[in-house]
């Protein structure tokens, strides 16, 4: 049991990383959006969510794990780069 922690601690950490690169994207989209509406667009999280459960699918993630996931990262994606616009643009 210890390795399989040690091996979910590493993969944490990885995560941490891909998502600190992530939350960068947001800083640049509320850098690049001159319109703060266009932060929430509905189209593009439907696209996202497509994609994600095909690579997931590929993958072997189980959609009960990628779709949710996806969706709630992508909302706290959207507040940050809300804030992060707010800020920007003030």
């Amino acid at each position: 049991m210890a390795e399989v922690r040690a091996g979910v601690d590493a993969l944490d950490q990885r995560l941490v990383a891909l998502l600190a690169i992530r939350q960068g994207y947001m800083d640049a989209a509320a850098r690049i959006k001159t319109d703060r509406g266009k932060v929430y667009d509905a189209d593009r999280i439907e696209d996202v969510v497509a994609k994600v459960k095909a690579s997931a699918r590929q993958q072997g993630l189980a959609d009960v794990i990628a779709e949710p996931l996806w969706r709630v990262l992508m909302e706290l994606c959207i507040a940050y780069e809300l804030k992060a616009w707010d800020r920007l643009h003030a």
